[in-house]
């Protein structure tokens, strides 16, 4: 019986989760034509297709499906055993601060394999709505790290990428048109808050706060109700919205920021350069000091 060699279902986990070639292509910094081929040959090995390949993606097979569920588990036990003996001595305490819109999305498989990869480190991670409020308890000590949306070319931290601020709505839904227009949006201190309400102010446009919370998903879930309109970075619109073009004022664009306290351990200095190489912070990247 041949083994299936882990990088290759590597590959195809990236496959799986993403369903698109050329995204997955982009995340693994390889050519397409690399990517299919080791989809080929683990195709070979198992003797059964995974995937099935259109016009507009591709889709797994229920032998894909099983696949998927045993690679993720075989390559958690993998990085377990192998981050347990080659960084065993990467230990200490470390304290990261993030939006709920990281905690939830992108930072999930990446904290999942830098626990794998190094199981002695302890992690805290501290959710909060105010970017500039994270970004304070950095600069006071009481936080290692803070991953936050600050507006685009602030001061401070190093910026990883570029996104857009939209208006959403839920598709079934033209709330946008009521007057005054109602909003679902995070506390006061937020971002997204601020730079709502202000554009709305500018413009003229009446609105009201119809719905507030700290969590993300319950902002989300008051707009896929229709209860009110919603801001979120273009890249993080969900299934259910639709985008609000030219009837509301336009937003501004946010860079995704990371700032790291001085004399940190090494421990957090190694979650900041995971953080900093992932691939999910490379899109539109503007590295360098804010």
């Amino acid at each position: 019986m041949a083994d299936i060699p882990i990088p290759l279902l590597r590959t195809f986990v990236v496959v799986a989760d993403t369903l698109n070639l050329t995204t997955a292509a982009s995340q693994l910094h390889r050519a397409p034509s690399t990517i299919s081929m080791q989809l080929n040959r683990l195709e070979a090995l198992v003797t059964a297709p995974l995937l099935e390949r259109g016009q507009y993606g591709v889709r797994l097979t229920a032998a894909g499906e099983q696949l998927r569920t045993h690679a993720h588990q075989l390559l958690s036990m993998h990085d377990r055993i192998l981050g347990s003996f080659q960084n065993a001595d990467i230990t200490g305490k470390v304290r990261l601060g993030t939006h709920d819109l990281y905690a939830t999305r992108a930072l999930t498989p990446l904290l999942e394999a830098y626990m794998l990869s190094y199981p002695e480190a302890w992690l805290e991670v501290t959710c909060d709505h105010r970017p500039y409020y994270l970004a304070s308890l950095v600069d006071e000590g009481q936080l290692d790290l803070a991953l936050v949306e600050m507006p685009a070319l602030s001061d401070g931290g190093l910026r990883l990428c570029r996104d857009q601020l939209v208006w959403v709505r839920a598709e079934t839904h033209p709330v946008h048109q009521r007057d005054p227009l109602p909003l679902a949006l995070f506390p006061e201190g937020c971002y997204y808050r601020e730079m709502a309400t202000r554009a709305l102010q500018l413009s003229d446009r009446p609105y009201r706060v119809a719905f507030t919370s700290h969590s993300r998903g319950g902002v989300l879930a008051a707009v896929k109700a229709g209860i009110g309109v919603g801001i979120t970075p273009r890249t993080t619109v969900e299934e259910g919205l639709a985008i609000i073009g030219g009837e509301l004022p336009p937003l501004p664009q946010t860079d995704t920021t990371l700032f790291m306290a001085d004399n940190v351990n090494e421990a957090t200095a190694l979650l900041a350069q995971t953080i900093e190489k992932s691939p999910l912070f490379q899109r539109n990247s503007r590295n360098g000091p804010a």
